[in-house]
Parts: structure tokens; C-alpha cells; sequence
């Protein structure tokens, strides 16, 4: 590492090292279900290192601890990956007691091979695909999550934090500032951590749900939002804990409240112009705008299992309940999956609304990029328009974990583009993971079985 690795930080991190001594630096790396695996070590000790290691083992664990039997021909050796730093994401870690740094690291094996399991190369190499047509893409995530009371019994439902009224925060109050000034204190507090961390916030607003928040992040380049989104989810909870409660990014928390999503906003730019592909010369609609939701109408059923990766995902897919249930397509609809909000021909774009907040954010923005590209390059086109409300017609993408893995099997197209080693492991985690709920009896089995089958 250069000795003036400081002075070459992002412009945020260096305003948050002013003036300060540096104590440690966190190493850190998204697993499949987007949890931060890695090392701290202290400052003086990164500024030697140009690299750590970590077993290739962290992507065969399921959300439990389990192990997917995913390891390959070699067995479950655990051989060490090299994990080399991306200064460009150094970020402040504001929350801790001395002054530390994040930094997001990329997976690679000892031939420097980048690990094709590992989500932020799955997502890098959707991108590429894309550059080489001379493409690039632009995405804009939400990110909708629930303030909840602190839950340590998972046998006892989640119920919403308690607001700043000392009432239980309601629900049905989309859009009010009152229910946002409920949580004043914890949002203050994200806006601060965002702030340290160089994070630029379009928006919070209060969502469907009670004690639901929404928060919007500016388009840019899909990476670097994956690598937001990912810092934000830890960001936002930190800031939770210190206000005795905690925030959630399960897509259906609480039975009777709407879930959460993390619609993602698409537009293509071309390379060498600048301009949107979605958009023609005298302002209208081109066919790559209809193939690229055709592309999300064809291959989004065969990618569920990245945009709704556990079995709790499934539950928010219910009829007017603010998720869709089909992948029509429709202009400022949000009861379709696929909606074209209002904008002007030069930010012409296209939201998946499938994806759920619980999905890993590497590998949601690659699922969906994945299913546009493939739209794009077979020119598939778009479905009829959909008009009035979509919620009356039928679902048309899986409704259950294993049927959704099933698609995903199946789907030769898809691999090609997310990779088929990738494709293999996380079919086996998840599969793994699966299993894992079928052996578990529910407290709705015992009440309605026990005694009456």
C-alpha cells in the first residue's frame, strides 16, 4: 500500500479522518445473502497489506449457518481467496468508539481469477456484458425497511417501535410527516451516518406500513449503489439500535402490514453519446425500450430466487398489498410489476417493483440487468401495455422458494450471463436453506393440525 494511502481516500473519508488519528480499518466482503464477512484490523496494519485471505467457504453458508454442500470437485477444503481492497469505497464507519474505516474488498483465487460466486464480481460481470455492446447501465434503488420494537423471542410476533408520541407507530399513513416526525431521533441519525459516509439521500418518506420508511438513493452506476445499499442496510440499523430499536430488511415483517421492496429504476446509456438508448432522436419510445421489458417479462420468473431469496420473500407478493403479483408492464402504475414512471425522453426509465428489500443488492441489481440484457440482445419484445388494475388479473412468477430455484435450474440464458458456477453454488445454498424451513412446524400447524386432522 502507498504511504499516502490516506490522502488518496474518497473526498468523505478524508473530511471524517480530519484532524483525527485513524484506529482501524474494517475489511469486508458481501456474502450471498449480503452479510459483511471480513476482518478489522488496525490502521497501521492495512497500510502494509495489500491483501488479506478468507476461506471460499463464506458463500457456501446459509442464512442460518448451515453449509450447502456447493464446495465442487476439489471437496470442502476450504481453500483461502485473496481479498484485495477497492479504495474507492473506503467509507467512515461512524457508529464506532474510535475512528474507523470500511472498505469493501473483491474476491479472487490464486490464479487471480475473480471468484464467480462471490456477488460483487456477479454483478461486475453483468456490467461488462453490458459495456461491451457499448452500453452503460444506470440504475436507482429504493429502499423500503420497518422500524420495529426490539423482538428477542422469535416466537413473538414483530410488533412497530414505539415513536416519539410514546404511541406504537400507526399504520395507513403513507406520505405523512407526522408518522416521519415519530421517528425523528433515528432518522437524524441516518441522515448523520449518511452524511460521514458521503452518502447522498434524495429523500424519506413514510411508507404504507406501520413504522415503514422509504428512503431513495440518486441514479448512478449500479456498483457503486449495490456497494451503497450494502453500507446503508448496516447504516440504518446501527442508527436503530442506539434509539432501542431495530430496523428490519425482512420483505414481510408483520402479517397484516404491506412488505418491503427495493424497486430498481433502469436506464441505458450509450458509451460514446451519452444519450439514453430508451429514447429516440425526435423524443419517442425505441425498440430497446421495449425489448428491455421484455427481457424483465420473460426472465425476471427465472431470477426470483436473487430477487426474493427466502421463504418469508414470498409472503409480500399478496394482492393489493403494494407488491406485485404479475409482470405486466404499464405506464405510472404501481400495481405492475413493471412500471414506467412519469420522467421527460432524456431520463426515460423502467422499475422492476419484484424485487424484495431482503434480497442481496449485488445480486438483485445483476438479476434484473441480467434479464433486460437478455431482452436487448434476443430483441424480445414487450407485452401489450397493461391499463387499469393489474391486482385483477393472475400472478404469472413462482410463488415458493423451490418452485422459483426450479426456474432458475432451467434457465441456460441466465447462467450464461450471471455464470453458471455462480448460478450452481447459489442454487445449492439456497436449496440447503430450504430444507432447512420444510423441518420446522409452524405455530399455524399446531393450532390448525394438531387437533382437527
Amino acid at each position: 500500500m502507498d504511504d499516502n494511502w490516506i490522502a488518496s481516500l474518497p473526498e468523505a473519508a478524508q473530511a471524517y479522518l480530519e484532524g483525527r488519528r485513524l484506529d482501524e480499518v474494517e475489511c469486508v466482503i458481501a456474502d450471498l445473502p449480503g452479510i459483511a464477512r471480513g476482518k478489522a484490523v488496525p490502521a497501521s496494519k492495512f497500510a502494509r497489506q495489500s491483501k488479506f485471505h478468507l476461506p471460499n467457504s463464506i458463500f457456501f453458508q446459509t442464512i442460518t449457518g448451515d453449509w450447502g454442500d456447493a464446495a465442487g470437485e476439489e471437496g470442502f477444503i476450504e481453500p483461502d481467496m485473496i481479498l484485495k481492497p477497492d479504495m474507492s469505497t473506503a467509507t467512515a464507519a461512524p457508529w464506532t468508539g474510535d475512528w474507523t474505516l470500511q472498505v469493501i474488498h473483491d474476491a479472487y483465487d490464486r490464479k487471480d481469477n475473480p471468484i464467480p460466486f462471490a456477488p460483487r464480481n456477479v454483478l461486475k460481470r453483468v456490467v461488462d456484458l453490458y459495456h461491451k455492446q457499448g452500453w452503460r447501465p444506470v440504475v436507482a434503488p429504493e429502499m423500503e425497511f420497518y422500524l420495529v420494537a426490539r423482538n428477542l423471542d422469535p416466537a413473538k410476533p414483530i410488533e412497530p417501535m414505539m415513536g416519539r408520541s410514546g404511541r406504537p407507530a400507526a399504520a395507513r399513513q403513507a406520505y405523512s410527516m407526522t408518522a416521519v416526525d415519530e421517528f425523528g431521533p433515528v432518522i437524524d441519525d441516518i441522515y448523520d451516518f449518511a452524511e460521514a459516509q458521503g452518502f447522498e439521500i434524495d429523500g424519506i418518506t413514510q411508507e404504507g406500513g406501520a413504522g415503514q420508511l422509504e428512503i431513495n438513493l440518486r441514479h448512478g452506476n449500479p456498483i457503486k449503489l449495490a456497494d451503497e445499499v450494502f453500507y446503508f442496510k448496516r447504516l440504518i440499523r446501527e442508527a436503530a439500535l442506539r434509539h432501542d430499536c431495530f430496523a428490519t430488511f425482512m420483505a414481510k415483517p408483520i402479517g397484516d402490514e404491506p412488505g418491503s421492496a427495493m424497486h430498481i429504476h433502469h436506464s441505458i446509456l450509450d458509451l460514446e453519446t451519452g444519450k439514453n438508448i430508451f429514447t429516440g432522436p425526435q423524443g419517442g419510445e425505441t425498440d430497446a425500450f421495449y425489448n428491455f421489458i421484455g427481457g424483465l417479462q420473460h426472465h425476471l420468473p427465472q431470477v426470483i430466487p436473487l430477487l426474493a431469496p427466502y421463504v418469508n420473500s414470498y409472503r409480500r407478493y399478496v394482492k393489493d398489498h403494494a407488491a406485485p403479483i404479475n409482470l405486466e408492464w404499464g405506464r405510472d402504475n404501481r400495481t405492475t410489476g413493471i412500471r414506467v414512471p412519469i420522467s421527460d425522453p432524456a431520463s426515460r426509465r423502467i422499475e422492476n417493483r419484484v424485487a424484495g428489500m431482503d434480497c442481496n443488492p449485488y445480486l438483485g441489481i445483476a438479476a434484473s440487468l441480467a434479464a433486460g440484457y437478455l431482452g436487448l440482445m434476443r430483441e424480445e419484445r414487450a407485452e401489450k401495455q397493461f391499463r387499469g388494475d393489474a391486482y385483477e388479473g393472475d400472478g404469472d412468477f413462482p410463488r415458493t422458494l423451490g418452485e422459483a430455484l426450479g426456474e432458475m435450474d432451467e434457465a441456460e440464458g441466465i447462467a450464461e450471463v450471471l455464470g453458471k458456477e455462480f448460478c450452481r453454488v447459489y442454487s445449492i445454498v439456497k436449496r440447503t436453506e430450504y430444507e432447512e424451513f420444510l423441518q420446522v412446524i409452524s405455530p399455524w400447524e399446531r393450532e390448525h393440525l394438531l387437533l382437527n386432522v
